[in-house]
């Protein structure tokens, strides 16, 4: 990513261009990330072809303004915060379900060094409710955020689980690996109906006052930092309005539903 690319990619997000890789420089790049670039896996059901290189994931994310998954929201963040002068690691990770770990290269979270800082800390743009700032990656102690107390833990083969709130969420690898080593659970995630996005619909970005806002195939949720949950239903020509209301995504049409629809929508 050039200079030119990145200043456009912090025009999307609303942030200055930091003088200086720091850690506060990050944190707030983060938050910018999560407020302006929502979590959403609308190219499943749209048809789209999902590629994970940088340029595809740059024209997706700053010149369409439009958002993704974690393969292309952590892997569009990890081109922009490598272009800003940060040491940056993509790390693959397992999500905990019900009652297993999900496939290799489920999900992917960055590994980050700032120039003010010898501790590498983790940063994740692409989980939908997750830390707002990033993590201590050395620190196995709690660590409070806005979303909750996270906990980096040791694991077994060397791997870290991040737990929110006492729950494991992520069981992460510490090798680090390369965008295109994501392509094949990708594909997983995008076709297989054991995958949840291939089975639901979903939208969700943090909003300027911590709280969410979710729009799950036509059930519009507002999450208040507090917790307080409120959900509306949408009729169909509401739909592609709060797409641009509140994502600022243009949509020629309603997503119809996704390969292996389900009743139930998420935001992760």
């Amino acid at each position: 990513m050039d200079s030119a690319q990145a200043d456009a990619y912090l025009a999307r997000i609303g942030a200055a261009r930091p003088a200086e890789p720091t850690v506060a420089a990050l944190r707030g790049l983060q938050v910018a990330h999560l407020r302006a670039v929502p979590f959403e896996n609308l190219s499943i059901a749209l048809g789209e072809d999902i590629v994970l290189t940088e340029q595809a994931l740059y024209d997706k994310i700053v010149g369409a303004r439009r958002g993704g998954f974690c393969y292309e929201a952590n892997g569009a963040f990890a081109g922009l915060l490598a272009a800003l002068g940060y040491d940056v690691a993509l790390l693959a990770a397992r999500v905990f379900g019900d009652d297993r770990l999900g496939p290799p290269y489920d999900h992917l979270a960055l590994r980050v060094r700032a120039a003010d800082d010898p501790d590498p800390l983790l940063a994740d743009v692409g989980f939908g409710r997750h830390a707002h700032h990033p993590l201590r990656y050395d620190d196995r102690a709690d660590q409070p955020d806005p979303e909750g107390v996270f906990r980096i833990a040791e694991a077994p083969a060397g791997d870290l689980d991040v737990l929110h709130d006492g729950t494991p969420v992520y069981r992460l690898e510490q090798r680090p690996r390369e965008l295109a080593d994501f392509e094949a659970t990708s594909w997983f995630q995008q076709t297989s109906p054991r995958s949840h996005f291939s089975r639901s619909l979903t939208c969700s970005r943090l909003t300027g006052d911590g709280g969410r806002v979710t729009l799950g195939g036509d059930k519009l949720i507002r999450t208040a930092p507090g917790g307080t949950r409120t959900e509306e239903q949408l009729p169909r020509e509401r739909i592609l309005p709060a797409y641009r209301e509140h994502f600022g995504i243009e949509l020629d049409r309603v997503p119809p539903p996704p390969p292996h629809a389900e009743a139930e929508q998420t935001d992760r």
